[in-house]
């Protein structure tokens, strides 16, 4: 009896340890076009320094394995889409859920992120786009396809993001959950440049699956 009690609590912590709640999340992080262009010291003449590493440490403190890179020159954003998209096939090869996978993109890296999206069709990848969208983008960029758990986060004060709402209504792929969250900061578009609670809470919550708490 003794012995049989036993193997069923060994079997229980084996089926723990393999539950997908117990398994690596990760984070991808595309940064803005900024720092394409310019070192991580170089300050924005309006909104100052990126706060690049900071934004990095604050997902990494929340035990996310974070995947990013400073990239260097105009990239192209197709492209890139399709290395990220690369990265994730070959963690997903791994076993992991698709929802312990999130991709992150503030304003160009937003939009990288966007055709992530669009690419891989998956509905169950988490998607947090920052200040990248914009009035006009479904006629000028048609072939983006929202896939997946969205959060859209924008700023009041800043021209360069508004609801993103047109754009689900024209994607045909089925969005499970998707939540927009407009920030009144005053900072316009440097509001991204900094590690602000105010984008970088809801963030992990959602790359948490806390959909509802975002």
């Amino acid at each position: 009896m003794k012995i049989n009690l036993l193997l069923l609590i060994l079997y229980n912590l084996l089926l723990s340890s393999c539950s997908p709640e117990n398994e690596q999340e990760y984070i991808f992080f595309l940064h803005n076009r900024f720092l394409e262009e310019h070192n991580l010291n170089e300050p924005h003449p309006e909104y100052g320094v990126a706060e690049y590493r900071e934004i990095i440490n604050a997902f990494e403190k929340e035990n996310f394995k974070v995947i990013s890179e400073k990239r260097s020159g105009n990239v192209n954003v197709k492209d890139y889409a399709i290395k990220v998209n690369n990265q994730i096939d070959s963690i997903l090869s791994k076993g992991i859920s698709p929802n312990h996978i999130t991709v992150i993109g503030t304003s160009k890296g937003g939009y990288i992120a966007q055709y992530v999206s669009t690419y891989a069709k998956n509905p169950d990848l988490n998607f947090v786009f920052v200040a990248s969208y914009r009035d006009g983008d479904v006629e000028n960029i048609p072939e983006i396809n929202y896939c997946g758990n969205i959060l859209i986060i924008y700023e009041k004060t800043d021209k360069l993001g508004v609801s993103a709402l047109k754009r689900k209504e024209t994607s045909n792929c089925k969005i499970k959950h998707f939540k927009e969250i407009e920030l009144n900061t005053g900072l316009k578009h440097g509001f991204l440049f900094k590690s602000l609670k105010e984008w970088i809470e809801p963030s992990i919550k959602w790359a948490k699956r806390n959909y509802d708490g975002a």
